[in-house]
């Protein structure tokens, strides 16, 4: 399996092959580690990308328990785990972020396809940098967070909307916001209608699709925004929520992996027709500047 090209990704891609390959050397992960420099806990955490293997000394000892032999597949390994352990291009601000982010921007760079509800804000990656860096200096001091903090939050999330727009194999999204996110003033109306604007302009795309959930309706609501990440290949789809202590739980466990699509099929289902989204958020103009 060729790994991805992001650091995050490639590190997601060796632990799954290494978890694959101690399954089909019928070890446990206390079997795997036994006599080795490192713990199963240490091990657990590098299958999951959580953790990098550093010593090519080790990864090789590990692939020597693990049957595997043959001298290309273990360069390929050692190469890849090589480029795993190089930064990120937003490592230098990590000490800014809310715990739990670097991994998820990690996954998200390396996604082919990210599904994503928000019920209370617009999604970041359709914000404008006006209405995210107002969002931040409003939460600013309940946050006690600094203006370096929102200027870096403010960059990085322009990072990463290029992912919309890049020419090569763009990020495909399909968003569903609430309708009360999209109400919830952020701003002066003014901005407001600025930011309507660009999730017209950005759902126009061909690898972008933007739902409304009215606030009429009568199926299932979620209270909790959420993002399903979909990597491509064999890696995992990831599940990426946020908690009320702005920390960022992200799981691949399947069981977690289909509750989530499964509500995302139903939101979806509840939700207006992508087709109707710009005549949606033309009426939410004309109501706020009226």
């Amino acid at each position: 399996m060729a790994a991805p090209h992001r650091p995050t990704a490639r590190r997601i891609a060796l632990g799954h092959e290494l978890r694959e390959l101690r399954k089909q050397a019928g070890l446990s992960l206390e079997d795997a580690t036994r006599g080795m420099p490192f713990s199963d806990t240490k091990l657990q955490r590098v299958e999951t990308g959580l953790q990098d293997l550093r010593s090519a000394g080790d990864l090789r000892k590990l692939l020597t328990r693990y049957g595997v032999t043959d001298d290309e597949e273990v360069s390929r390994l050692v190469e890849t785990q090589r480029e795993a352990s190089s930064q990120e291009w937003w490592t230098p601000r990590v000490t800014s972020m809310y715990p739990g982010m670097p991994r998820f921007l990690g996954i998200e760079s390396s996604a082919q396809e990210i599904r994503a509800y928000h019920p209370i804000l617009v999604l970041g990656l359709l914000q404008t940098e006006a209405y995210a860096r107002t969002r931040h200096e409003i939460a600013k001091s309940i946050d006690e967070t600094t203006t370096e903090f929102i200027e870096d939050s403010v960059r990085i999330r322009a990072k990463r909307k290029e992912a919309l727009t890049r020419t090569e194999s763009p990020l495909r999204l399909w968003a569903i916001l609430y309708e009360a996110a999209l109400r919830h003033m952020v701003g002066d109306a003014d901005l407001m209608c600025e930011q309507y604007e660009e999730i017209a302009r950005l759902s126009a795309l061909d690898n972008v699709t933007v739902q409304v959930l009215p606030q009429g309706m009568r199926g299932y609501l979620f209270e909790h925004d959420f993002s399903i990440l979909l990597l491509g290949g064999k890696l995992p789809t990831t599940v990426k929520v946020d908690t009320a202590y702005r920390n960022v739980s992200v799981s691949d466990r399947p069981r977690e992996v289909g509750r989530f699509s499964r509500l995302f099929e139903a939101l979806s289902r509840s939700a207006l027709p992508p087709e109707e989204t710009p005549l949606f958020l033309q009426r939410l103009a004309r109501e706020i500047t009226a």
